[in-house]
């Protein structure tokens, strides 16, 4: 029986030597070969710090023979900030904000008890804190039906959000978001309460909980590792290149 499944699309052959960075204009630059990389949408690669920079040109320098996008997790996110993220800045981070109505976190299981306790152990810190941060408290429930927050906490919740002008800030945050189906927990990432590495478990807990009982399977183990080397990369970025993360506490 002939095998009818579609092959992936060939990767690109590597056509440079060597990768580096170059300060212009206040921003930093990557260069292939000393010409200028640009994005999908043909603007400028460039980062706000040095040290982002290196580290998106490390990734250039680190492919082999063919350009693998899917192993190049900080040049695919400074992408989404230029291109996606500059010119829909509102809109971007209205979507963001939007979130804190269905956060994971809100959405807890009724049984097993030890799947509870370990919910409860894992998400309550972060939803005090969350609480305590925004100046409200929020509702959680058993279940998937849907739980109405405090018109209050969410209004003080989009505030903080909307006052988030970075695009690299906000692209980061949506990508931590999406991966993990909690803006609490990006947010933990972004004002250092969690890493990006505990926060992406934390987001796992039911699935390592039934992973616990029917085992992993590899392509699913696969997906997993690239989704942690997104999200991983999403609060790197942070780090090493973000401007204007600071945010005023409790605007309102």
């Amino acid at each position: 029986m002939t095998d009818t499944a579609p092959k992936p699309p060939e990767l690109p052959r590597r056509f440079y030597e060597t990768a580096s960075t170059a300060e212009a204009d206040g921003h930093w630059r990557v260069l292939l070969d000393g010409r200028l990389v640009r994005t999908p949408g043909r603007a400028v690669l460039a980062a706000t710090t040095r040290e982002l920079a290196d580290a998106i040109a490390q990734e250039w320098a680190m492919q082999g023979e063919r350009i693998d996008p899917s192993s190049m997790p900080l040049t695919r996110l400074l992408n989404t900030a230029i291109d996606g993220v500059a010119p829909r800045l509102a809109e971007t981070q209205g979507d963001l904000a939007r979130y804190i109505e269905t956060d994971l976190l809100f959405y807890r299981a009724d049984s097993p008890e030890r799947l509870v306790a370990r919910q409860a152990e894992g998400w309550d810190p972060i939803i005090d804190w969350a609480g305590k941060r925004v100046g409200g408290p929020f509702h959680i429930t058993s279940g998937i039906i849907h739980v109405a927050q405090p018109s209050e906490t969410v209004r003080a919740f989009n505030v903080m959000a909307r006052a988030i002008a970075d695009p690299l800030t906000v692209a980061a945050l949506h990508q931590m978001t999406t991966l993990t189906g909690s803006v609490i927990l990006a947010f933990a990432v972004l004002e250092g309460r969690l890493d990006a590495s505990t926060a992406f478990e934390l987001a796992h807990i039911d699935e390592d909980w039934n992973i616990e009982l029917w085992g992993d399977d590899e392509e699913a183990a696969q997906r997993r590792a690239l989704r942690r080397a997104d999200m991983v990369a999403a609060g790197r970025a942070i780090g090493l290149g973000a401007i204007g993360n600071q945010i005023p506490a409790n605007q309102s």
